[in-house]
């Protein structure tokens, strides 16, 4: 009788199982019910804009550099020091050529000498002329190639100290040592140390940068914007300046210079951008902040608008799908569209306000009231 029950009990689990299974495999074979997101039309304000990267550079940075060859002795200033026009930066310890040297002292000592000798023959003409024995001429020209040859030594000795120091008693406020900034602004990078040699900028080098300097309240975006994109703008067009570096800030600015002329990078021509950016006193930018530039190409107020996800193209047509008045079936119906934002986009005709349009597909599987 135990084994009878047992039996029944193994075939009725055998039967429910195949039973589970039968509904599981019937219910993932039943075909998924298609819906779609619905959406409104609205009237919203439209902009197209443009995003370009680039970073924050002061308009007027200035390299300062020495007007003579030399090593450096001292620094009198550091980066981030605020410095006037004038003032002093560094001094430069000249070294000197041995045959410039040699040849300015050779000077000297001659002009040293034709001094002594035209001393000699002024105080004898002198004398001579107290007494009225030679002419007021002759001791006139006596005089003056006294004076000559005084002036004469006084450059010889003018010269050598310039040779030799850098310097010499009658320029010392005007010394080539004393490195001297030439704009007023900020001391941006001063990339040399005491005991650093340096040379005079001329034909043949670009010289030693002594100091970097930049007037920091003149501040500009420059940037790069491709070619596809470059035609649509324009100088003077308004634009909102972003720094990563400076979270929640926003800056205006006006778009002042489109380079005439593309340069490739990583095999794409593009042109240099540049635009004025207004800053506020009390906000500190540093140069070489990396920004990003929004410029609006179009705009368009209060404009009827349905999401862009709602528009199908066929060719050079635009259709949307209108829901009827049993909400359950759609009309399809031909549309002219304006601009985009990338999200929503412009309806000037085929729809009304408040008309519902369908939107995207969305796959749920069919519930079942079993």
């Amino acid at each position: 009788m135990k084994k009878k029950y047992f039996t029944y009990i193994v075939f009725a689990v055998i039967a429910l199982i195949f039973v589970g299974t039968f509904v599981y495999l019937y219910r993932k074979s039943r075909p998924k019910e298609i819906e779609y997101e619905s959406h409104y039309t609205a009237s919203k304000t439209l902009e197209r804009s443009t995003v370009i990267t680039g970073k924050i550079v002061p308009r007027h940075e200035v390299n300062i550099k020495p007007q003579i060859s030399g090593i450096i002795s001292h620094i009198y200033k550091e980066a981030g020091e605020q410095v006037q026009e004038g003032e002093l930066i560094a001094k430069v310890k000249v070294i000197p050529e041995m045959s410039s040297l040699s040849a300015a002292q050779s000077r000297l000592r001659l002009a040293e000498i034709n001094l002594k000798q035209a001393q000699i023959n002024f105080d004898r003409l002198q004398d001579l002329f107290g007494k009225n024995l030679v002419s007021a001429e002759e001791y006139e020209q006596s005089a003056q190639a006294l004076a000559q040859t005084k002036e004469e030594r006084a450059s010889a000795q003018e010269n050598l100290e310039l040779v030799r120091d850098g310097v010499s008693k009658s320029n010392v406020s005007s010394s080539s040592t004393l490195i001297r900034s030439t704009i007023s602004g900020l001391i941006l990078d001063i990339p040399i140390k005491v005991g650093n040699s340096v040379i005079l900028s001329n034909a043949f080098n670009d010289g030693t940068t002594i100091a970097t300097v930049a007037n920091m309240n003149d501040l500009i975006f420059d940037g790069k914007i491709d070619e596809t994109e470059v035609g649509r703008i324009r100088e003077g067009m308004p634009t909102k300046i972003t720094i990563g570096a400076l979270q929640n800030l926003s800056f205006d600015a006006v778009l002042e210079y489109i380079s005439p002329k593309a340069t490739e990078v990583n095999g794409a021509n593009q042109f240099q951008v540049k635009a004025a950016v207004r800053v506020a006193p009390d906000v500190k930018i540093r140069s070489g902040y990396s920004a990003n530039a929004e410029i609006v190409l179009e705009r368009a107020e209060n404009v009827l608008t349905v999401p862009e996800s709602a528009i199908h193209f066929e060719g050079d047509s635009s259709f949307v799908y209108v829901s009827l008045a049993d909400s359950s079936t759609y009309e399809k119906r031909k549309v002219e569209t304006g601009i985009s934002d990338g999200i929503n986009i412009e309806i000037k005709s085929g729809l009304e306000s408040g008309d519902k349009v369908r939107g995207n597909q969305i796959y749920n599987e069919k519930k079942s009231n079993d």
